[in-house]
């Protein structure tokens, strides 16, 4: 069974915002950061990239940062040292509780109610939303609409597999949902291409295929994602290392966790013994990946923990020797990246969009492959010469994702000014 490391903390209904104060005369640049689709306990990609540029855009003397968000995305910015960060609470956690589709219609319809009503003045105004769904974009969209001096910025972050694609991981009872991602992002997309002054995406294939659609590409910027390099370094190395491997991400299909499972057991064929820990969320993935691990007999083999601090996650990846990646529809993905700065090699499956962002520090198995993958896990750990050039390359790599020098790239592609 799966492990709450970190219990969800609750926010009561008087506490719930905390109301914006307007610069003085205009004189400071105030940047809007939406994020009321937030939800559940789990950080997704769009949820650790807003948090980290609101904690590092926040240091610049000169700027007024702003959140507006779900109470779900007020509870991961305190967990992330943004506690006395200026916010406001948008829509409450109880909705996620009440479906997807009504979910969906409620945060969107009160996000536009609290943009409408939104007080702005005449200063120079960015609107930063951070995804594409719905509820982030089109509030944005509306502040943008409603005054000249606001710029919009837009994060887009994975373009939605086309539902009848056979790349597409949402299959079966998960079908209707992806069409209704699919749908939604289509629409938002648009909106994007038309609207937005900037838009953020994460990979190069990604930004092509805006400009393909008639997007001008200096309106487009490659955010890619990026490390707390000063968390790994100051989580000291344990004396023996306790997991063989390691995964961190959401317990969603296009993460790949059903197949990890499968191929921990190919692992363990070749390794017996072989020690792998999950790292994921209460995710809609979560009750089938422990049922497959309990049908194949992997109890001892695998173990499953939800919503780590960062520092708990940092010291697993210091006690593991492998990370693993085995998304089955992804461009990027931050969190491998996360235990590379620790100092761990990586395999993934050679997704088309993983090449330009994992180029070096990881192997790669054919797609959909899951004995190949296993055969790479098992190299890594068998071939200390392939081991220790493979953790060199992964540390080479996640040192030029440091977040202290991403956010100043993203300040002065978004506003001009750079971060001091």
């Amino acid at each position: 069974m799966a492990e709450s490391i970190i219990p969800s903390p609750s926010t009561p209904d008087a506490a719930r915002s905390q109301p914006a104060a307007a610069p003085a005369g205009g004189a400071l640049t105030r940047i809007f950061i939406v994020a009321n689709w937030a939800q559940g306990q789990g950080f997704s990609g769009g949820d650790r990239i807003f948090i980290e540029l609101a904690r590092h855009w926040r240091r610049k003397s000169g700027l007024d940062v702003h959140l507006l968000l779900s109470e779900e995305g007020w509870q991961f910015c305190q967990k992330k040292n943004l506690a006395d960060a200026a916010h406001t609470v948008w829509s409450p956690a109880r909705w996620t509780g009440w479906g997807m589709p009504v979910n969906f219609l409620l945060r969107t319809l009160h996000s536009l109610w609290r943009a409408a009503t939104l007080p702005l003045d005449d200063g120079e105004t960015y609107v930063y939303s951070s995804g594409d769904f719905w509820p982030d974009s089109l509030p944005a969209l509306l502040l943008k609409l409603r005054r000249k001096n606001v710029k919009w910025i837009a994060g887009f972050f994975l373009f939605a597999p086309r539902p009848w694609s056979a790349e597409s991981p949402y299959k079966g009872d998960e079908y209707l949902k992806g069409w209704l991602y699919w749908l939604t992002q289509a629409a938002a997309g648009f909106l994007m291409r038309t609207f937005a002054d900037k838009i953020f995406c994460i990979v190069e294939l990604d930004r092509d295929r805006f400009i393909q659609a008639g997007v001008a590409p200096e309106r487009l910027v490659i955010v890619r994602g990026g490390v707390d390099v000063e968390l790994a370094e100051s989580v000291p190395e344990p004396p023996e290392k306790t997991y063989d491997a390691v995964f961190i991400g959401r317990f969603h299909p296009q993460k790949g966790g059903l197949e990890l499972v499968d191929i921990w057991n190919e692992v363990v064929k070749a390794r017996p013994g072989a020690r792998l820990i999950m790292i994921g969320d209460d995710g809609p993935l979560k009750p089938k990946i422990e049922a497959r691990i309990a049908a194949l007999h992997l109890e001892s083999s695998i173990r499953v923990v939800l919503f780590l601090t960062d520092e708990e996650k940092a010291r697993i990846y210091k006690s593991s020797r492998v990370v693993v990646h085995p998304a089955v529809y992804d461009v990027g993905g931050m969190a491998a990246c996360e235990a590379m700065v620790c100092g761990l090699p990586g395999v993934s499956f050679d997704l088309v969009g993983l090449r330009t962002y994992y180029p070096i520090g990881m192997l790669k198995a054919p797609e959909k492959d899951l004995a190949a993958f296993a055969r790479c896990i098992v190299s890594l750990l068998e071939d200390k010469a392939l081991y220790e050039k493979t953790r060199q390359d992964a540390l080479k790599l996640a040192y030029s994702w440091d977040w202290r020098k991403r956010a100043e790239d993203l300040l002065q592609a978004m506003t001009g000014v750079p971060l001091k």
